[in-house]
């Protein structure tokens, strides 16, 4: 897809969840690789957080970034798998926003080009709360890279055409 060079790049404050019950700031590899991947592109860390796989944890954590206006997206990484503690896409629905379904189908097809089947497992999703983008992407550094390299990159330039969710952000609370 085209990025017009023409047109000025604008950069998104993004915000990291980290969703493990293992994980801590020195082993979080799949955050360090999301905030290596924006920051190369040239977007704002807005800030970034670890918490348990819990419904009440997460909800609370975003609820915190959707009402700061320095976050405009925020990417979760971890608890979107299919066991009793992944609990990242309910916690999403806990927070009444607008599905972007097309999201999840798009990052299993590009993720199918590489873990083949594998890939179902994978229950990544996306919503908009409250003017907020909201991506649930797996815990791996592989499933995070396919979601930025793969989707992200592009839908958040500002540039991309015929659109983006950059142009949208201004309209989100209408």
């Amino acid at each position: 897809m085209p990025i017009d060079e023409s047109l000025p790049f604008r950069p998104v404050r993004i915000a990291i969840l980290t969703v493990s019950d293992s994980r801590s700031a020195a082993d979080d590899k799949s955050g360090d690789k999301l905030e290596d991947l924006l920051t190369a592109a040239g977007h704002v860390l807005a800030d970034r957080a670890i918490v348990r796989d819990d419904r009440d944890q997460i909800v609370s954590r975003l609820h915190n970034w959707i009402d700061n206006p320095e976050v405009d997206v925020v990417l979760t990484t971890g608890g979107t798998g299919v066991t009793g503690r992944d609990v990242t896409p309910e916690a999403l629905h806990r927070l009444d926003g607008k599905d972007i379904p097309g999201f999840g189908e798009l990052f299993r097809w590009i993720s199918f080009q590489k873990i083949g089947t594998s890939t179902i497992q994978s229950r990544a999703c996306a919503i908009v709360a409250r003017g907020t983008y909201i991506f649930a992407l797996p815990g791996s550094t592989g499933a995070v890279t396919d979601a930025w390299e793969g989707i992200l990159s592009t839908q958040l330039d500002s540039r991309h055409k015929p659109c983006n969710f950059v142009e949208l952000m201004p309209r989100l609370t209408e």
